[in-house]
């Protein structure tokens, strides 16, 4: 049964397709495959996900906790910083753990005995136009770049995390850049059991040469000796979600706008973030709107789009690509209703596994 709107509604099939890829991949390079929970925690589908992936990976004491208890398999924990008080838990959640910084691993080295160790390394160069999400920002505080430093705390750590793409889907890209990263970071990569390349590399999008990339993951490992870790979060479950919202409102200032009962700014906040477009299927026709969200946000807009049909009031918009950055970053502003989260299953019968009330809102704030 359909809840009502708005809600996002992800397609197993759709979700099954970039497994599949993900598969693939596995196979061709040997290396394994972690879900990115910053992107996707919907642990709802991870009945499905697990027979495709090795394991989650995380940015916070949460996100450890859940990969481990609602995943399961290898589960990684990291941190941008761990607080004190949380260090043991994060350890009693993960199998392996890596420090952002000398300084952390350092003071919590030891607290981390029981477990495997690694370090983030900043290779200085990155796939990101966008300023906020570019890792290798002039004074980026993300990884470790002096080898020298690094080569001096080898006994306690046995490889590296370098996440430096982000929304790359351009191969050639990938490889100039993993090359950059062989030639600064070779002597530290030789002395390394394992090594993750991280996430934003677009490898289940189309045209992607899947084959080539497989090659050179396993070219990769077999130069340095080390076990590859993929942590794929967008690429996991791109297209397989939309966010379904209904028409509330019609109205015309010099455009033809159509008001939704949903925000961006609650439901899809990277769109504002990135000052981005929603994207609706297949946006063609004689008859153009603006969508807009609901909030009080001047700003609050889908984007524009092309119809068959005149919109009216009650009618259903589908915004595409739903999934990534959008359940993880939901929020109440406005006191905008949240949308529920449903599930298509493989057989289409369409389950509601979610929805989220008044007391939700009221337990949010105090």
């Amino acid at each position: 049964m359909h809840p009502t709107t708005p809600y996002y509604l992800i397609d197993k099939s759709k979700l099954l397709r970039n497994m599949e890829i993900i598969a693939r991949v596995r196979e061709a390079s040997g290396a394994k495959a972690l879900l990115a929970l910053k992107c996707f925690a919907t642990w709802s589908v991870f009945d499905l996900m697990r027979d495709y992936m090795d394991g989650t990976t995380s940015s916070s004491l949460n996100e450890v906790r859940l990969g481990h208890e609602r995943f399961g398999k290898e589960t990684h924990a990291y941190s941008v910083a761990y607080a004190d008080y949380e260090i043991d838990e994060v350890v009693s959640h993960a199998d392996k753990i890596i420090f952002n910084s000398i300084g952390q691993l350092d003071r919590f080295a030891d607290r981390a005995d029981g477990i495997v160790r690694g370090l983030r390394l900043n290779p200085q160069v990155s796939s990101s136009t966008f300023d906020l999400a570019d890792p290798a920002r002039p004074f980026s505080r993300l990884g470790e770049w002096d080898v020298k430093k690094v080569e001096a705390v080898m006994d306690r750590i046995s490889g590296f995390m370098i996440h430096n793409n982000c929304e790359n889907g351009d191969f050639d890209l990938f490889d100039r850049m993993l090359g950059t990263i062989e030639a600064r970071f070779a002597p530290l990569l030789k002395k390394a059991d394992w090594v993750s390349l991280g996430g934003g590399i677009h490898f289940t999008g189309d045209d992607y040469p899947v084959e080539r990339f497989a090659e050179r993951l396993k070219r990769f490992s077999g130069d340095y000796g080390v076990e590859v870790y993929l942590e794929p979060g967008e690429a996991s479950i791109t297209r397989s979600t939309t966010l379904e919202v209904t028409v509330l409102d019609m109205l015309e200032n010099g455009k033809k706008l159509a008001v939704v009962d949903s925000s961006i700014e609650a439901h899809m906040l990277d769109l504002l973030i990135y000052r981005e477009n929603a994207k609706i299927a297949p946006d063609t026709g004689p008859h153009r709107y603006m969508v807009c969200g609901k909030s009080c946000l001047a700003g609050d807009i889908f984007g524009e789009f092309d119809f068959e049909q005149e919109l009216k009031v009650g009618d259903r918009i589908s915004i595409e690509d739903a999934a990534g950055y959008t359940m993880v970053k939901k929020n109440w502003f406005n006191g905008v209703k949240m949308p529920a989260i449903a599930i298509r299953e493989l057989d289409g019968s369409i389950r509601t596994v979610r929805e989220f009330s008044y007391a939700d809102y009221e337990q949010s704030l105090s």
